[in-house]
């Protein structure tokens, strides 16, 4: 059992050659120290490499059928043996042969007759070096999958903390339900479209467009700053209460930029985030807030969010107002383009208001009312 497992553990080489002697010279010479296999042709020789690929190939040059040259140029067309080592033994011995085999991809060329010691530590050299780079090759493989996991993880963990911090803000205002995932997916909807818009073809890269959606969630995470008795107030808001309501869009980038001070850093996605919390209830003609922002002066990604919230929030019961259905809340948008909402994401809107039903639909609050 021993001399089996020691058998299994040695590396394998494969001898093409189509003259039985030196078939025979070679595998004497190699016995003992490698598993030897045998080919007396090119054919026969692919056989055995597609089959069970050797660690190393001693290869003859001038054989009927299949050269060794054709054999090699075949050998490296295939990605299953592209990477194993090729020796040329061979008795053609004119610089230009040695040129056309190293230029195929031989690792090393050989002349007959050879010296026995000379092909035992080329081949040793060959082998040792095959090792080197599979290991390298191992590594590598294992550090750009580790790079993936641990990117894909980082993505889980940024989403996670997103969608809890989102909840958070909406579990204290019970009546929007589904709203950060529908508000999500409109904005989605949009950026995709207005991507080949030259006014936002710059800013809408793929990168951009991801963080966007990824941090559209915390577009009302201010709102856990607004007392519970004006947040949940069952009815319209005086003026008085509607002020410190509409305190939540600087709340919302308030408590973002807080984050990111106790980290000591700028985390990238959230540049968004809080572009979006405290932008997206500013108006395209400046009578928005809280700071009043005019036209191109409002972040897109806060232009994005404002026509999303809107039209959601318009679809959507609530204590004091029925659902509109989905022509009535287009009608409005529609009335308000140029004044509440960039002209150009309206017209997107009506690009992709299908795609806005489908999600309303999609996503609907459990109790929902109205047309959507």
């Amino acid at each position: 059992m021993d001399n089996v497992n020691k058998q299994n553990d040695k590396q394998t080489i494969l001898v093409v050659d189509d003259t039985p002697d030196n078939l025979s010279l070679m595998s004497s010479l190699l016995h003992g120290l490698y598993r030897v296999k045998v080919a007396p042709g090119g054919p026969r020789a692919l056989q055995i490499i597609e089959s069970n690929p050797p660690d190393l190939i001693l290869l003859d040059v001038m054989m009927p059928e299949m050269d060794g040259y054709e054999v090699l140029r075949r050998l490296r067309q295939n990605p299953a043996s592209r990477d194993i080592p090729v020796i040329f033994l061979t008795a053609k011995n004119e610089v230009e042969d040695e040129t056309l085999g190293l230029e195929l991809g031989a690792v090393d060329y050989v002349h007959k007759p050879i010296s026995p010691p000379i092909v035992l530590a080329r081949v040793r050299n060959h082998l040792e070096l095959k090792v080197a780079r599979d290991f390298l090759k191992n590594q590598n493989d294992y550090l750009e999958q580790e790079v993936v996991r641990r990117t894909r993880e980082t993505e889980m963990v940024q989403d996670v903390a997103i969608w809890a911090l989102a909840s958070l803000a909406e579990t204290r205002d019970n009546e929007t339900g589904n709203h950060i995932r529908r508000t999500q997916y409109y904005v989605k909807v949009l950026a995709e479209y207005l991507q080949a818009h030259p006014r936002f073809q710059a800013y809408l890269s793929p990168r951009n467009i991801e963080f966007m959606v990824k941090s559209a969630p915390l577009h009302d995470i201010g709102k856990v700053g607004v007392p519970d008795n004006i947040l949940l107030k069952p009815g319209r808001l005086t003026e008085d209460e509607f002020e410190i309501m509409k305190s939540h869009a600087r709340l919302g980038k308030e408590a973002i930029v807080a984050a990111e001070r106790q980290l000591g850093l700028e985390v990238e996605f959230l540049s968004f985030a809080k572009e979006i919390a405290s932008t997206h209830h500013e108006k395209w003609d400046g009578k928005g807030y809280p700071d009043g922002l005019k036209g191109d002066d409002i972040p897109i990604s806060g232009r994005l969010m404002a026509l999303a919230d809107v039209y959601d929030a318009l679809i959507s019961k609530r204590v004091y107002k029925a659902a509109m259905t989905h022509a009535e809340a287009r009608e409005f948008i529609v009335k308000n383009k140029g004044s509440h909402f960039d002209p150009d994401v309206v017209e997107a809107f009506l690009q992709v208001e299908q795609a806005f039903q489908d999600i309303a639909q999609k996503y609907a609050d459990v109790e929902a009312e109205g047309g959507h």
